[in-house]
């Protein structure tokens, strides 16, 4: 097989069933952002004191796979998806509202703005939400083209902003407690 070396100089990128878009469509931004939002994770999960953290976050990236896989397939290949189980599902959904509860048992949620940098896990857990938040901006731009046929990857990166600022808070505490 011909590795693909130099397939995208002309700005161009394959869709996950093979068929090539510019490189500046609006899926290729949408799933490169989920790219960006699981990176931005990674270094927050190495920041991150908490093993509970650490476990969300990996979960997390693991689900973002699937997210990604949703963007990067052309409408007409959804049913695709499915025998490989890359559909973002309600219970998915569900799981990240069930972690945002157990979150907000372990810690008080502050009541007034919040002003990210308290401690460098927190940081980065909150810039991960604002890659999050700019991922589900490109995910609604496709929805409204008509360009997605699954609404809840809308639905989850909405609930993720909301389990991200949780998990800033919890580790922000966790270190206040330990100092």
């Amino acid at each position: 097989m011909k590795p693909n070396i130099g397939a995208g100089d002309k700005g161009t990128t394959a869709l996950l069933f093979g068929k090539r878009v510019s490189k500046a469509d609006a899926q290729p931004e949408a799933y490169g952002t989920v790219d960006e939002l699981t990176s931005t994770l990674g270094l927050a999960k190495a920041l991150c004191q908490q093993q509970y953290t650490r476990d969300v976050i990996e979960s997390i990236q693991k689900d973002l796979g699937i997210v990604a896989a949703e963007l990067a397939t052309e409408p007409e290949r959804h049913e695709d998806l499915g025998p490989h189980g890359w559909l973002v599902t309600d219970q998915m959904v569900k799981r990240l509202e069930d972690i945002i509860v157990d979150v907000e048992h372990r810690v008080t949620m502050p009541t007034t703005f919040v002003i990210p940098g308290a401690t460098s896990a927190g940081a980065a857990i909150d810039m991960a939400r604002a890659v999050d938040r700019r991922a589900e901006r490109r995910v609604v731009s496709l929805s409204v083209a008509g360009q997605l046929p699954n609404d809840r990857v809308a639905a989850y990166l909405n609930r993720l902003s909301d389990v991200l600022f949780a998990l800033a808070r919890y580790e922000e505490a966790s270190e206040r407690d330990r100092t």
